[in-house]
């Protein structure tokens, strides 16, 4: 009678047991964890115990999800033959100057040549863009085209850039000629959004320089999104130089 008493015993201190589940952040299974969005590693609830318990671009490091590193940082990191561009190895843009169009094959990469621009940004002081070449710039044409810059995911003008584009709506309007205003964003986000984002940072600048006078036929606007990058770094200073409307003449 003794023994089967304490076998009894034994066996409702079992049932107690199993019957309480463990009090947060202790768990024997993700049930436990689910309500804080975490999962249950080795009696323990954590953030993650692989990279699927981790959203979109980040990875399980420790048992915390981090942003993932970018694949590469310099062109060493890719191997021969590849390039570093915006965090990602990728194939080299030129092997020598032929794949260049009259430019020169550096590191993979093609310059070109030093007289040739885009914009009035690429040319040294005193110079401007024309026909995509440096030239000794109209002294009724220095005006300050260095690019607007935006905040990220905005087309808002802060305060500075309206200040800057106060002063440069005054030397357009006393200057000749028409401007492309080209806009662009930093590799974030899919590339349609940032096609349509870099087109709604062109639009704004343009409308603040038309309401100073500016007449709206000298201004056309076009969005290049994510594809014409002036920095490869995967850093926010690196994105800061991409988000940006340039002035095209």
């Amino acid at each position: 009678m003794r023994r089967i008493s304490l076998w009894a015993g034994m066996a409702l201190a079992v049932a107690v047991l199993t019957g309480c589940p463990p009090t947060y952040p202790k768990c024997n299974n993700d049930d436990t964890c689910k309500e804080k969005g975490e999962v249950c590693v080795q009696g323990q609830c954590q953030e993650c115990a692989e990279d699927a318990n981790c959203r979109e671009g980040f990875t399980c490091q420790a048992n915390k999800c981090a942003p993932k590193p970018p694949e590469c940082t310099t062109d060493t990191a890719c191997g021969a033959g590849r390039i570093c561009e915006a965090g990602k190895c990728a194939e080299a843009q030129c092997k020598d100057d032929s794949a260049c169009n009259g430019g020169k094959c550096q590191a993979g990469r093609c310059q070109a040549p030093k007289d040739t621009c885009t914009a009035a940004t690429d040319c040294g002081e005193g110079q401007d863009c024309q026909g995509g070449r440096c030239v000794a710039a109209d002294a009724s044409s220095r005006c300050d085209f260095a690019p607007v810059r935006f905040g990220f995911n905005e087309s808002t003008l802060d305060s500075s850039a309206q200040s800057r584009l106060g002063d440069l709506a005054a030397c357009i309007k006393a200057s000749q000629g028409k401007i492309t205003l080209g806009g662009h964003a930093d590799d974030r986000g899919t590339e349609e959004y940032n096609l349509q984002l870099s087109n709604r940072r062109a639009a704004a600048v343009k409308r603040y320089l038309t309401d100073l006078g500016v007449p709206s036929n000298r201004l056309t606007t076009v969005g290049y999104g994510e594809n014409r990058p002036v920095s490869n770094a995967a850093t926010e200073e690196g994105w800061a130089e991409n988000r940006r409307v340039e002035f095209q003449r």
